[in-house]
């Protein structure tokens, strides 16, 4: 389930990945690592779609108590990389750093590479123990399954693994798209990237013109790394990184009813922060957008909108049941949806 290239290589991004990848896994093999609560600390940005992933896994399955979250701040300087400028005399209270690249030369001393998120942390010596977020949602679902809440959706259903596989593989490619044709060097590179994002779209839009979601009747762990796409798609890749062939709400009738019926589910919604986002992109990347001018986020009305998907049938949440409302320490600072139209159909 590799990633292929990834866009985070890219200055002014959220990251580069110079240095290869950190990655540790958990489970019971030789060499894992054992999957205990209060002792990892996920490092996030609210405007990154990686990041947003393993946000929503997190949520869904329960393991807020278990794994702690550092959300850092939108803008970040190209050399340092993130910061946690949004915490009180602008440290990490857990980590108690004030920068995420202080984790990463914990880990790696003489790191000299980019600094991606998201990032899981060892608080006890305050190492990154895995920047890999290919493998940080199937971890979350699998590996941690013992810390799980009651009644969590199953994300990974048995006998399925194929054909995640294969839908990673589309995702990633849809995913990876509007940053190449935003960051191309020439008019082909861009024409290429936008075909291919398109070209993904439309295979997705065939698949969910017939099921509620990736996998049928009920959420799976693919569903959480399409979605944090779709909803960037028009408020972001559209105007910032020129992905403006088609647009989800007219071109797109089962992918749009999608992503408002994921908007609407408890995780998903609640846990996207559309005006950081956007802070991020337009006032971060100035080689795009020079006078970093940040938009008004755009009117929800639309989203709003009854989307009918409940006709296809299923329940999202399969035989569990949908997480309770986010603790307040965990909200976003900046909802879009308005409270109360979050719903646990």
């Amino acid at each position: 389930m590799s990633p292929g290239p990834d866009p985070l290589d890219r200055p002014g991004t959220t990251g580069t990945r110079h240095d290869g990848p950190i990655v540790a896994r958990f489970g019971p093999g030789d060499g894992d690592r054992t999957p205990e609560a209060g002792r990892y600390r996920l490092v996030v940005a609210r405007a990154c779609p990686w990041s947003h992933r393993a946000v929503i896994a997190r949520r869904l399955l329960g393991l807020e108590s278990a794994i702690s979250m550092a959300v850092v701040h939108p803008l970040h300087d190209d050399e340092v990389g993130w910061n946690f400028g949004l915490y009180p005399g602008g440290r990490d209270p857990v980590l108690g750093v004030s920068t995420l690249r202080e984790a990463y030369q914990a880990a790696r001393p003489g790191y000299s590479g980019g600094i991606s998120v998201p990032a899981l942390v060892d608080t006890t010596d305050g190492t990154v123990v895995t920047n890999d977020h290919p493998s940080l949602t199937l971890e979350l679902s699998s590996s941690w399954r013992p810390l799980h809440r009651p009644r969590a959706p199953e994300l990974l259903p048995t006998g399925r693994g194929h054909e995640i596989d294969e839908l990673h593989a589309l995702i990633e490619l849809v995913a990876i798209a509007p940053y190449r044709a935003g960051f191309a060097d020439g008019q082909r590179e861009h024409d290429e990237a936008v075909a291919q994002l398109f070209a993904g779209l439309d295979t997705v839009e065939g698949r969910l013109s017939r099921q509620r979601f990736l996998l049928g009747g009920s959420l799976s762990e693919p569903d959480l790394r399409l979605w944090p796409v779709l909803v960037r798609l028009d408020p972001v890749y559209r105007p910032l990184f020129r992905c403006s062939w088609k647009d989800l709400s007219h071109a797109y009738p089962a992918l749009w009813g999608y992503a408002r019926d994921l908007l609407h589910l408890p995780g998903f919604g609640d846990t996207l922060d559309l005006r950081a986002t956007m802070e991020h992109y337009f006032g971060q990347l100035r080689a795009l957008n020079p006078s970093g001018v940040v938009p008004r986020t755009p009117d929800p009305g639309p989203w709003l909108a009854p989307h009918g998907r409940e006709a296809l049938g299923g329940h999202p949440f399969g035989d569990g049941e949908p997480p309770p409302p986010p603790e307040a320490q965990e909200r976003v600072t900046s909802p879009w949806v308005p409270d109360g139209r979050e719903t646990q159909r």
